[in-house]
């Protein structure tokens, strides 16, 4: 038995790219960004941002392409994938993505705005059920940081 099972929350370092394979298959793309921040021996603090290369595919792409933008912090799961191909040079190159089974914006809802109009909703998978975050966007701090 083996497990493939990615969980992120990061921010989008830009806006989704999405485009069309075909008549009935969509692909979304876009770079993740998660930090982690250490204390040094010297007391200072710093902080690793890590970039990670997101896809999704289809219905999940599709309501990617509705709700996601530029700098949204988003709970992502996932898989993790690695892909080969030969350059112009003929280099053999690699690529690790995290195929995005489920996700879920994680933003604040604007006083007034609708489920829709903020993005919260529950997003399901082309496969499974809804996605049962508990109440994460309300676990938000005063800031829109999250708690931990």
């Amino acid at each position: 038995m083996s497990v493939n099972k990615v969980i992120l929350i990061g921010r989008l370092g830009k806006d989704p790219e999405v485009r069309k394979i075909n008549a009935t298959t969509t692909v979304c793309n876009f770079p993740l960004a998660t930090n982690e921040s250490y204390k040094n021996q010297d007391g200072t603090y710093n902080e690793i941002t890590e970039w990670h290369n997101i896809v999704m595919w289809r219905g999940v792409a599709e309501r990617a392409e509705r709700i996601l933008k530029k700098g949204n912090t988003v709970f992502i799961e996932g898989k993790l994938r690695t892909r080969s191909w030969e350059d112009k040079e003929n280099h053999k190159r690699y690529t690790t993505e995290i195929v995005v089974e489920n996700f879920q914006l994680l933003e604040k809802r604007e006083q007034g705005a609708t489920s829709q109009q903020s993005g919260h909703s529950d997003v399901k998978t082309d496969q499974d059920g809804p996605l049962n975050i508990s109440d994460a966007a309300s676990q938000l701090d005063d800031d829109g940081g999250l708690p931990f």
